[in-house]
């Protein structure tokens, strides 16, 4: 009977003897190869200058006069908003734990859809500041009158947002 513990040695010898070599019987070099070698310039690529084209704003009539307008034009659509919602809050009352597709719910629905009808003209308002500012700030220019009458419109949305959030979330 053969003695396991001198075969186990023996083979792991003669396994790991296969992996010695002279580097010439065909096993790859470890060295550096010419692909691998750093070649070349380091000098970065030349940026490219962007051409930013001018952002065509309707300002007939001045920018004091295109600002007011369109605070205006929010301050109207506030004040449609702020007619239409003691309606509304009626109507969601109404509503309130109705099942959803019954008639006070759809009035409900309607009364928050009239709603949002004011308050997308308060926003189209917005959009048209955020235009005006976009303009000024690319031709770096003072923002600062924009930045007065947009924060006076975002105020307005704002205020109708949270009504629009608390109406909404008693009618589910």
């Amino acid at each position: 009977m053969t003695d396991r513990k001198f075969i186990r040695p023996a083979l792991l010898a003669l396994a790991l003897s296969g992996c010695a070599g002279t580097g010439t019987d065909g096993y790859p070099s470890l060295a550096i190869r010419d692909v691998e070698r750093v070649e070349g310039n380091f000098e970065p690529a030349p940026s490219q200058q962007l051409d930013v084209p001018p952002v065509e704003v309707d300002l007939s009539g001045g920018l004091d006069a295109r600002l007011a307008a369109l605070v205006a034009q929010a301050r109207e659509a506030h004040a449609t908003f702020a007619a239409a919602q003691p309606g509304a809050e009626k109507l969601v009352g109404a509503a309130a734990g109705a099942d959803i597709g019954s008639d006070s719910w759809a009035a409900a629905q309607v009364a928050l859809a009239d709603l949002d009808s004011a308050r997308s003209i308060a926003a189209i308002a917005l959009g048209e500041l955020d235009i005006i500012h976009a303009a000024a700030s690319i031709q770096a220019e003072d923002a600062s009158a924009i930045d007065v009458a947009r924060g006076q419109v975002i105020d307005l949305i704002s205020e109708e947002d949270s009504v629009l959030e608390r109406l909404r979330s008693r009618v589910r």
